[in-house]
């Protein structure tokens, strides 16, 4: 049986999405989220709270729709896949990153401030195929 690498995360933007563009006119947008969950310490019996930050990487269509409707503080459902890539620094160091290339975004705020789509779906490849251009 094939593996799963699957994630799924509802969290709001730490701040506004960033939009770059490959040299071939791709689009991808990067923004974090944070997810928080409560639980009850063992030892004191205090409600703690713990917040994670992940960092999220959309192409071409929802990089798009990501960038011109999320602020800092949307909140989203994303739909992706764990993907580790590795880079050199100014330095010559090798450095990794780990994030969520999303393949499906949902905008979660109430309606009011802009009227949005509820649903975006990427209805293209969410990521190029073996390419090396390097939006970063």
């Amino acid at each position: 049986m094939a593996g799963i690498n699957k994630v799924i995360l509802v969290g709001h933007l730490g701040k506004d999405p960033e939009i770059r563009y490959t040299p071939s006119e791709i689009a991808v947008c990067s923004f974090s989220i944070a997810t928080s969950e409560t639980f009850k310490d063992r030892n004191s019996g205090e409600r703690k709270s713990l917040t994670e930050w992940h960092n999220i990487v959309l192409w071409r269509g929802l990089a798009e729709t990501s960038e011109k409707y999320l602020r800092k503080g949307s909140q989203v459902y994303i739909e992706g896949k764990l993907k580790t890539r590795k880079w050199s620094d100014k330095d010559g160091i090798t450095r990794y990153t780990t994030e969520i290339v999303a393949d499906v975004m949902q905008m979660l705020d109430k309606k009011g401030d802009v009227e949005r789509p509820m649903v975006e779906k990427a209805n293209v490849v969410a990521e190029p195929q073996a390419s090396t251009e390097t939006p970063f």
